[in-house]
């Protein structure tokens, strides 16, 4: 019986001892540090790091229990090489195969970036670097890149009204080049050859239409009223009016300080359409879906002048007298105001120089 007992101890002492290893390795290699703790935490691994120090950081923030255990699972797996560079939202109750597949795979914290229609290039460049995308500076440069523009096929000196307005979803420290394709691309994306053959019977380029559609977006944010906004500069259009519109003025404005003046109006710049025939040289904002929309198929109406009602609309006139008395309504609170169906065909004007806008 003694032998016996002997015997089974000698066989049961590496099958203990195997167990004990088992359970330590996967105490080290597989289990999370707490799988209790639910809560996350940012994580980032900055370019260039090799992954002894990746590993050791994160026992460091407490979200693997043993930076030798993750530092061995990757080597044995081919993986410490692949790891990317970037935010990641990790927890403790995370096991630390988990951790290394996120950073392998690239699975990062995105930050959210709303551009608003009508935002400009110089409005784009502090939402970029407040959330930590790239700094404004960075942003700057590459917009300046003449060999980005021709890349992304933008004609001019500008990438104004070609970054799309909308919500992305972009890692922090993208390249500012990276961001400009994409905001870029968006574009064209949105774009349907339905388009193209509109610009054919319009009798313009794309550029010509977003400086168009910019234009409109700046004079008015509501969607229903920018196409009937639309009508009035394609009117003034056809008839050789100029455009006459305020924002285009501002833009051309260096520093602008918010208080546009008649001196304003009358300096010459190659955006004061109070001065300049036709379009300016390219768009003075990124113009959203809508605005892009209404600039291809305005409203059907004889509108030449609007101008604000101090409620968030415009009032549309066909002639310089209505237009006069609407502006002494609702801008200088002089009279009433009585509307005037409009008529089916654009009246002559022999006065230019008033304004259609606010």
């Amino acid at each position: 019986m003694r032998k016996l007992a002997i015997i089974s101890l000698y066989i049961a002492l590496p099958i203990v001892a195997a167990l004990a290893s088992y359970k330590c390795a996967e105490h080290y290699f597989f289990a999370p540090l707490d799988s209790a703790h639910t809560s996350t935490s940012i994580f980032e691994v900055t370019p260039n790091k090799n992954f002894r120090d990746v590993a050791a950081d994160l026992e460091i923030n407490n979200f693997i229990r043993n930076c030798m255990a993750i530092r061995l699972l990757a080597k044995y797996q081919k993986k410490d090489t692949l790891v990317m560079a970037g935010e990641y939202e990790f927890s403790p109750s995370m096991a630390p195969q988990e951790i290394l597949d996120a950073m392998v795979e690239g699975k990062m914290v995105l930050r959210t970036i709303t551009i608003k229609e009508g935002a400009t290039i110089k409005d784009i460049g502090p939402i970029l670097e407040e959330a930590g995308v790239t700094t404004v500076e960075s942003f700057f440069a590459a917009l300046n890149d003449p060999k980005l523009r021709e890349e992304l096929r933008v004609p001019g000196s500008s990438f104004e009204g070609y970054l799309f307005p909308e919500t992305y979803r972009i890692q922090r420290n993208t390249t500012p080049q990276k961001v400009i394709r994409t905001l870029r691309n968006q574009l064209d994306s949105q774009w349907p050859e339905s388009w193209n053959v509109r610009l054919i019977e319009l009798q313009m380029t794309r550029h010509q239409l977003l400086t168009l559609a910019s234009i409109i977006e700046k004079e008015s944010g509501n969607a229903e009223e920018q196409p009937v906004v639309s009508s009035v500069f394609h009117n003034r259009l056809k008839k050789g009016m100029k455009l006459q519109s305020d924002p285009t003025v501002i833009y051309g404005i260096p520093n602008f300080n918010g208080n546009i003046t008649k001196i304003d109006l009358q300096t010459p710049t190659a955006y004061n359409t109070y001065v300049i025939s036709g379009l300016p040289p390219g768009p003075i904002a990124n113009p959203g879906l809508n605005a892009i929309k209404a600039a291809l198929y305005p409203a059907e109406t004889s509108y030449l002048f609007f101008v604000g009602n101090g409620k968030g609309k415009h009032i549309f006139s066909e002639t310089l007298e209505q237009h006069n008395q609407a502006v002494n309504v609702f801008q200088r609170g002089i009279g009433t105001y009585e509307a005037t169906p409009p008529a089916s065909e654009p009246q002559e004007t022999t006065n230019t120089t008033a304004e259609p806008a606010t």
